[in-house]
Order: C-alpha cells, then structure tokens, then sequence
C-alpha cells in the first residue's frame, strides 16, 4: 500500500470515527462478537498459518495464540459495558452541590503494529481491547510472519469494513508511511530498536503510544528452590516456540551450590519434553527466519555449551541449548537472545544478586524459584521490572485479570482485560455544577473577614 493510499485509509477512519458509529457500547459489543466467531471459524487455517510461519504445532498454536486471544475477546463481551460506564468520585466540599466522574472515552483513531512472534495473539488481542474502548483502528502485522498476516487479514475484512478496521500489510515502506501519519494512539509490540524508531515518529505528533517491549528477562534460582520442578518449568518457558517469546528467562542465575544439580535437572527435562532427538520432533519449532537463525548460532560458545548447541540451517532450526560457565562479558549476554539458548551465570551471594540487577537495564519479566521468604520479598519489593512469576515462569501474562506490560527499558503501558481498556481509552474529569447554589468565596473582591473566616475554615 503506498503512502497516498494510507493516509486516505486514515482520512475515512476519522471520518468513521467522527460519525460517532463506534461510541454506542452496543455496537463494540457486536463487533467483538463477530471477531470471536470469525477467530473459531478460521481456527484450522489460523494452526496451518502458525505451523507454516514458526513450525508451530496445532496445539502449541492455540495454547499460547488463538485460543489466549478467544480469551481476551470473551472478557471483552462481558465486561465492556460495565469498563465504558462513568465511575463517580468523591467531590470536595468547596464544590458543594457537584457530582464529579470519569468517564472513559475512545482515544479515537488507532494504529496497531505486530510483531512475528506470536504474530495472531499480538495482533487480535490488542484489537479486541481497542474495540471495545471504541476505536477505530489500522493493524499492521510483521512482514516476517507472511502466512499468519494473510490470515488475520482474511479476519478483519470478513468482520469489519476498513473505515472501522482495516490490515496494511508490507514491510519498511509501510510502516514507515504508516508512523508518518497523526494517529490517536499507536500501539507497537517488537523490539527496542524498533521501539525508540515508533517512540520518535510518535512524539513529531505527540501522539501517546504504547510500547510493548523486551529485553533480558532472567530467572533466579537460589539453593532453597525444588530443583526439578524449577528446571521443569524452565524448560517450558525458555524453549516454548523456540525460545521467540519476549518475557522467556533470557539466561539463568543460578546459586553455585546447586548449579551441577538445575543443569543435570534440565538435561532431563529436556530430553523429556523434546525427545532425545528435538530437530525430529513435529511439535519442536523453527527459528522465524535465516537471519535470526544465524544472529542466534553467533551467540554460541561451543566450548561452554552443556546440552544441546546443534543447528541445521536448511530448517532453520536449534536444538534447546544450555550454556554453563557464563559470565556478562560472553557475547550470548551482550543482547536479548530471543532464541532457545539458555545461558547460566552462578553466584554465591544472593544480596549481591539483587544489587547487580538494580544497576541494569529494566527487563519485561523476572523469576525467582525459590522458598525463602526473605529473598522473595526482595525480589518482588526491590527491583524494577514489567511483571514475573514465583517459582514459576511466563504464565503470568496468560490472564485478562492482571495487567500486562514492561518499565523502563522494556516498555511503556499495559494491556489485556481491564487494563486493556484502559489503554485505549482516556478518563476525562467531569464536576457537573448544579445551579440552584453558588458559594460567592470564590468572586473578587477577597477583602471580606467573612471570606477570611471561610477561607479559614476550608484549608485548616
């Protein structure tokens, strides 16, 4: 699509926007029920996409995409109409007799950016929130994910027309032609690079965005956690479509009195979850694409390697790796991995853990297996970090009832359920002043004592 194109795609957006067609949370409702149907409908076509795109599984393809994104748009029906109502607050006595409320409002007209990754669920579930905030929105889902993007594109044009809700797909052109317009709102899941690129052209506007970011999520492991459980979790998260999941545990830290025991442990767990022989397993993905496949094999020291490290590049593939005896000036920690290497730094101080995190960039997510409560409120009160889990990994962003998003380096603003809403919507403050009183403290002139004993009063 080129940029005359877009930019009148956005013109009819704002003109449907301006029409008033999307406020009536009736209408957000219905919406969102015909994406559910066209989302249950499409699900055969949606599994192949994913499979085609990342080597997905069908049902690794609804677990952790279509069937999370049903989710979403399900809350979404049955809550709208109570997230779109004015919420009353209390008003001061000096605007006796008021009624004071906030009343949630669309931004207006949106622009949603996707990244390949979990290229269904990152695109369907930001759009289910901005419906039913009462947007109109543009999607644009990542180039690199072809197959899944010709999908949701089917979705959208058979649910909505394109003044309300429409797909630009392409790459750099696009999106560059895209972020060159004055949206309300822009929405952009992806790296940081790419992040501080949406950030700049946002701000030309000063459009508010939201930005769902990365970065090097670790998973402390101190000598009180149950170790097999741990590496069974571990496991799970780190290498869930290949390790391409941006709140995985980027690399271990692991206390060095049960270091050899978690290694052995996820040896096992990974021989359990992915056979002996992973590249021959129909469930076990592929690296997205050549070039990452090759930035990841870059981030491999063979001489530190402790399970794992094959590769075959005709399938673009990486068997779950684990690196032991890694320090923070190997390459592998020089950058999020974002790929199914498993690095592991050991310490011996758990204090000095937690101090060296506070110096480094802010990560998406971070875990902690352990049962002492000490470290756990250190942990959980002390460091800066998006959202995470005890003793447990990646599921907490499996939820509508609990904000998701990063801080700092990692982020911007959170999304799904309520939170959700909320990021598509903006609270105006309203005080609605009756007529039949007006208090005269507040007129000129001000030299009256009755004014002073009032003023008195009201600010003792």
């Amino acid at each position: 699509m080129t940029s005359e194109e877009i930019k009148s795609l956005l013109e009819k957006q704002r003109a449907y926007y301006r029409s008033g067609k999307t406020l009536p949370v009736s209408f957000r409702i219905e919406q969102l029920k015909r994406l559910y149907a066209a989302v249950k409908k499409y699900q055969t076509q949606i599994s192949e996409a994913l499979t085609k795109d990342l080597g997905k599984s069908s049902y690794e393809g609804f677990m952790c995409e279509s069937g999370l994104a049903l989710t979403e748009i399900s809350y979404m029906i049955k809550h709208t109409r109570k997230f779109a109502k004015r919420k009353t607050v209390v008003t001061p006595l000096a605007q006796f007799h008021s009624h004071s409320y906030k009343q949630p409002v669309p931004y207006g007209n949106t622009l949603i950016m996707s990244p390949w990754n979990y290229p269904f669920l990152l695109t369907i579930d930001p759009l289910a929130d901005a419906i039913a905030a009462g947007n109109t929105a543009i999607v644009k889902p990542s180039a690199y994910s072809p197959n899944t993007s010709k999908i949701v594109k089917k979705i959208i044009e058979e649910c909505f027309e394109p003044e309300y809700v429409a797909v630009v797909t392409g790459g750099r052109l696009e999106n560059t032609a895209l972020l060159d317009q004055k949206f309300d709102l822009v929405f952009f899941t992806g790296s940081q690079a790419v992040g501080k690129e949406v950030l700049r052209h946002a701000s030309e506007h000063l459009t508010p965005v939201v930005l769902e970011l990365g970065g090097k999520s670790p998973c402390i492991v101190d000598k009180s956690a149950s170790i097999r459980l741990a590496a069974k979790r571990i496991v799970f998260g780190k290498y869930l479509n290949c390790g391409q999941t941006c709140v995985a545990p980027d690399y271990i830290l692991c206390e060095a009195s049960v270091k050899e025991e978690l290694v052995k442990a996820i040896a096992i767990e990974i021989e359990k979850q992915y056979g002996s022989d992973p590249l021959k397993n129909e469930s076990y993905g592929k690296i997205i694409n050549q070039k990452h496949f090759e930035r990841l094999c870059g981030l491999i020291d063979k001489s530190k390697v402790a399970v794992g490290g094959i590769t075959n590049e005709k399938t673009c593939q990486i068997t779950p790796t684990v690196m032991d005896n890694v320090t923070y000036d190997d390459k592998v920690m020089g950058e999020e991995i974002f790929g199914p290497i498993m690095p592991i730094i050991t310490f011996d101080d758990f204090d000095s853990v937690v101090d060296e995190l506070k110096t480094k960039d802010k990560p998406l997510a971070l875990y902690l297996f352990s049962s002492n409560k000490k470290h756990i409120k250190r942990v959980t009160t002390e460091l800066s970090y998006g959202g995470g889990c005890i003793n447990d990994v990646v599921i907490h962003l499996a939820t509508s009832n609990m904000g998701f998003g990063g801080v700092g380096e990692s982020g911007m603003g959170s999304y799904h359920g309520k939170r959700g809403f909320d990021a598509f919507s903006h609270y105006k403050s309203i005080v609605d002043k009756k007529t039949w009183l007006d208090l005269p403290m507040r007129y000129q002139p001000y030299k009256s004592k009755f004014y002073e004993w009032l003023l008195h009063i009201f600010l003792r």
